[in-house]
């Protein structure tokens, strides 16, 4: 994949996890695009924002894109797979790595940008904020 429409798509991503941030949340975004390069979907973790253990990043963005239908967790890994995507672009895989290389070994194209941007984001929330963090991840 060109990295430069990778690191274009993961300003979207961005966007959605700043705003989780801002509002309390998990600084994690997702968004979903089309074979075409268009947006299907957008999102963000919302578990805090909701009490809902089942909104994460990926999930919003599903969800967002409606009947249209990326570091994702096991648990986003899972939807990726389900629905047939084709590629996830992982902003950072530094202080989290899920479900990669599963994925990769079906099929899917797992483009890792390691962006400095979502490593500081995320190195900064996860040291602020230990116990939230590990609830997250599921490593209570």
């Amino acid at each position: 994949m060109d990295q430069e429409l990778a690191r274009r798509w993961l300003v979207t991503a961005l966007d959605e996890a700043r705003t989780g941030l801002a509002e309390g949340g998990i600084p994690i975004g997702a968004a979903l695009y089309g074979a075409d390069g268009g947006l299907l979907g957008r999102g963000r973790n919302r578990r805090v924002q909701d009490g809902d253990p089942s909104m994460h990043a990926e999930t919003a963005a599903f969800r967002a894109a409606g009947r249209q239908t990326l570091s994702p967790c096991w648990y986003c890994s899972g939807l990726v797979r389900q629905f047939g995507i084709s590629r996830v672009v992982v902003g950072e895989a530094e202080t989290f790595h899920g479900g990669h290389g599963w994925l990769a070994e079906h099929g899917v194209e797992v483009v890792v940008l390691d962006d400095p941007g979502c490593v500081a984001m995320m190195r900064e929330f996860i040291d602020g904020n230990p116990a939230l963090w590990n609830e997250d991840i599921g490593d209570e």
